[in-house]
């Protein structure tokens, strides 16, 4: 997904991600929102790599699964929270998983996509 978003300078990619601790994981890997404190605190984080200002720090992470809720509709209006977890993602659970680049998806192999080269 690239789109213009307010407060961005140029095209983004919004992604779901998947994981009992999601939120908690993300917010570590991008570090703290303030760049100096990142550079300082986590210079290996995303922000304190490449962030370079406060506001423009590279990336952004939902605080909370209701802010989560919220975006998600706004960036995928047809993301289906209860079909995800009722019908696909018991099938990532069942074993090899694939990119499918088409879609910008993972999906199991064996659903339609090609399996891993």
């Amino acid at each position: 997904l690239t789109q213009n978003y307010i407060g961005c300078n140029g095209p983004i990619r919004a992604y779901i991600l998947a994981h009992r601790d999601a939120i908690q994981l993300w917010r570590t890997l991008m570090g703290p929102t303030r760049v100096f404190r990142a550079r300082h605190m986590a210079p290996d984080s995303i922000r304190g790599s490449f962030g370079l200002t406060d506001t423009r720090n590279t990336t952004h992470g939902s605080d909370s699964v209701v802010s989560a809720s919220r975006e998600i509709a706004a960036f995928f209006p047809d993301f289906s929270e209860q079909r995800w977890y009722e019908e696909e993602e018991p099938q990532l659970r069942c074993g090899p998983v694939c990119y499918s680049p088409e879609g910008g998806v993972h999906r199991a192999a064996g659903s339609g996509d090609p399996g891993p080269a």
